[in-house]
């Protein structure tokens, strides 16, 4: 073999040498990406763990204490107010003395004829009820002409609401096409109905923000109690219930 085929065939085997080492690079760089790329698809937040909205219901539909429209609707029966009316009226009249403020106005539907004579019996029930403010008389357009439109009685004070409307749906609870719906989180509408259910309830708008003085003890339950701790004795009450086995009568008669 002369020189030169020995230097052709040296630099044949280095190169050869040299592109098996850079196959062998290239396989380890694109094996290295191809593992980076699968852990990058296994930590990806597919479905954010950040909560949309509030845990919490209390937090998303809050009860608040704000000035709103107190009103009751007066159906007059016989163009006249019944029994049920007046008490209902007396309740009203009484809310009024603890939670409202300003004057209190009676809407009569349009210009329906009879309503003058019922307006005054509401204004003398309101009275005897101790309603001592401004009575205000207007009317109101009813939204349909061929309903029993009532005569409305409202007035504005202290009153316990929920200011975010009940039956939102922002997102899906179980969408196909997307990922809403896939935190297993409180979805945005619920508690909402409990919330305002709550709020129309409870008698006195100031219970959710502060509790009442508590009121005098009884003495005789707090004497028998300390005498009973006295003498080594349980305080306790001790409830007796008598029950009777279905099928038997009180007086102790059992079946045949």
């Amino acid at each position: 073999m002369t020189s030169f085929e020995k230097l052709s065939a040296a630099r044949a085997a280095a190169l050869s040498d040299w592109a098996n080492a850079l196959a062998r690079r290239s396989a380890s760089l694109g094996s290295l990406a191809v593992v980076c790329c699968l852990q990058s698809g296994c930590m990806s937040d597919y479905a954010s763990s950040d909560p949309a909205y509030p845990g919490d219901f209390q937090m998303r539909h809050p009860i608040v204490l704000a000035s709103a429209l107190t009103r009751m609707d007066v159906y007059p029966v016989g163009r006249a107010i019944d029994a049920r009316t007046v008490a209902n009226l007396r309740a009203f009249g009484e809310r009024y003395r603890g939670f409202g403020s300003g004057e209190v106005v009676i809407l009569t539907p349009g210009r329906r004829d009879g309503d003058g004579r019922i307006v005054g019996e509401i204004r003398r029930v309101l009275a005897s009820a101790g309603l001592r403010g401004r009575v205000g008389i207007g009317s109101y357009a009813p939204s349909e002409p061929d309903s029993a439109a009532p005569i409305r009685v409202a007035f504005m004070g202290l009153k316990a609401e929920v200011r975010t409307p009940c039956g939102l749906w922002p997102e899906d609870l179980a969408s196909g096409s997307s990922l809403e719906g896939w935190k297993n989180e409180p979805y945005y509408n619920f508690g909402c109905a409990t919330q305002s259910v709550i709020a129309a309830q409870v008698d006195d708008p100031r219970d959710f923000v502060q509790p009442r003085t508590l009121g005098p003890s009884d003495v005789a339950m707090r004497t028998r109690a300390i005498e009973d701790v006295r003498n080594g004795q349980d305080p306790g009450t001790d409830w007796k219930t008598g029950l009777t086995a279905i099928g038997q009568s009180g007086g102790g008669g059992g079946g045949q």
